[in-house]
């Protein structure tokens, strides 16, 4: 009989054998042991995020502490908050968190969830991140542009400054081959996922209606025809409002309705992934914040618009414009795997299969497609005077680097190829050059 006391009680070991990263545990440790990158595919629900962490933490071979970048404020704050429950803490102590204007860290944080603006702002103002002996790059499959950035300087703190510093780059969807392409020595582990049959349907919309009235009667429909509560992800907040305002009108008294983008606030945010009330069921009409890195308790119907919104910059008249297009079939299958987290579920496409099928098979990294001041103003601050010299996944576009030169020139901020002292202070803001250079 095992007495009180002759054992330390790891408070997260209750879940190891239930979660399907749990198995290449022992592998992934072994990997940081000898490898200063390493590759980690997990679908959602592996438990990659809100567990793995902790055992990184408790058993990884890693000296200092742990940074783990989330792409999101609210999926920051969340992961903290349930990292630290599997403590039986509160976040601040073992656990804590950062992101802009706000943070929750004490003097016994061992593990730090930050954002991704944070992160660089972490860099640059410790270009050896002294005490850090891991960096953890979660949902690097979105490829956003703040990630490349940090996946650029942080390989060159390796090469240059930390040989014995870690970083794992975790993914639901990992682009294996770009990544070991570009990274051949790293080793690349692949969890399974935990999920239920997800039954996939496909519908065009009625193309007499408009596109917020013919998404509200789909989604109003399968709510009469099945059970649970529904993710509809629509492609921006005008739409939400707009099939919200149609939806209220179609829906029962006990159907809570709850919208999710980025612009609400975290309060509001998290009203939408807690589980509904008792006896209530609930429809979070959202944008592509909730494909991955948010989990929403209690779905089990999914409805896809299949669009989202997406900026794209045009270098010659040095403007960014939003466009609403087609999403990926790699969108279209995470998308999908929201429906089947708890048990089996139901994804309803809005569009052909033949049209699905059509759909790339990835979404292009944004970094591509962006306005690249803002990450020319980092690179140049990290005392790089030509981007091409840092390690890219994908290369800024030559044309987009142009651009931002010559609205970093146009604003005071440059000196031939280097920042000038105006650069500097704007750089230290943390902001969008032409907000920098406002203020």
């Amino acid at each position: 009989m095992l007495q009180c006391g002759a054992k330390k009680v790891n408070p997260v070991e209750p879940f190891v054998t239930s979660l399907p990263v749990a198995a290449v545990l022992p592998e992934l440790l072994t990997a940081l042991k000898i490898a200063p990158q390493v590759l980690l595919s997990a679908p959602t629900g592996a438990g990659k995020s809100t567990w793995l962490p902790l055992q990184l933490l408790q058993q990884g071979p890693v000296a200092g502490k742990i940074l783990l970048l989330e792409p999101r404020r609210l999926a920051a704050r969340n992961v903290a908050q349930r990292l630290a429950e599997a403590l039986n803490e509160k976040p601040g102590e073992t656990v804590g968190y950062r992101m802009r204007a706000q943070s929750c860290v004490g003097p016994r944080t061992r593990l730090e969830v930050v954002t991704e603006g944070v992160l660089t702002r972490m860099i640059q103002r410790d270009p050896e991140l002294r005490g850090v002996g891991l960096v953890i790059l979660d949902e690097f499959h979105e490829r956003s542009l703040q990630a490349d950035l940090a996946l650029a300087l942080l390989l060159d703190i390796q090469q240059g400054l930390r040989d014995d510093l870690r970083l794992l780059i975790m993914s639901a969807t990992l682009d294996n081959d770009r990544l070991c392409q570009r990274l051949p020595d790293a080793p690349t582990i692949v969890s399974e996922g935990r999920a239920f049959p997800v039954e996939r349907r496909y519908q065009p919309l009625a193309a007499h209606l408009r596109f917020d009235e013919a998404v509200a009667m789909a989604t109003a429909e399968l709510l009469r025809n099945e059970n649970g509560s529904l993710l509809l992800f629509l492609p921006g907040v005008g739409e939400i409002q707009r099939v919200h305002e149609h939806l209220a009108s179609r829906v029962g008294s006990d159907v809570l309705l709850c919208p999710l983008y980025g612009a609400l606030s975290l309060e509001a945010q998290r009203k939408a992934i807690v589980p509904a009330p008792a006896g209530m069921r609930k429809v979070v009409l959202a944008t592509n914040i909730a494909e991955t890195s948010l989990t929403i308790e209690g779905i089990r119907l999914v409805v896809d618009s299949a669009q989202e919104r997406v900026a794209r910059f045009d270098a010659r008249t040095g403007l960014t414009r939003l466009v609403t297009q087609r999403i990926s079939q790699a969108s279209m299958t995470q998308r999908a795997g929201r429906a089947g987290r708890l048990a089996p579920g139901i994804c309803l496409h809005l569009l052909a299969k033949e049209q699905a099928e059509r759909a790339a098979a990835q979404s292009d990294p944004e970094i591509l497609h962006s306005d690249l001041s803002g990450l020319l103003m980092e690179v140049l601050q990290w005392g790089c005077h030509d981007p091409a010299s840092l390690f890219w996944l994908d290369r800024p576009p030559e044309v987009n680097l142009q651009a931002a030169r010559r609205l970093l020139l146009m604003l005071g901020a440059l000196e031939g190829e280097r920042l000038s002292a105006r650069g500097r202070k704007m750089a230290a803001m943390g902001n969008d050059p032409r907000l920098a250079a406002m203020l």
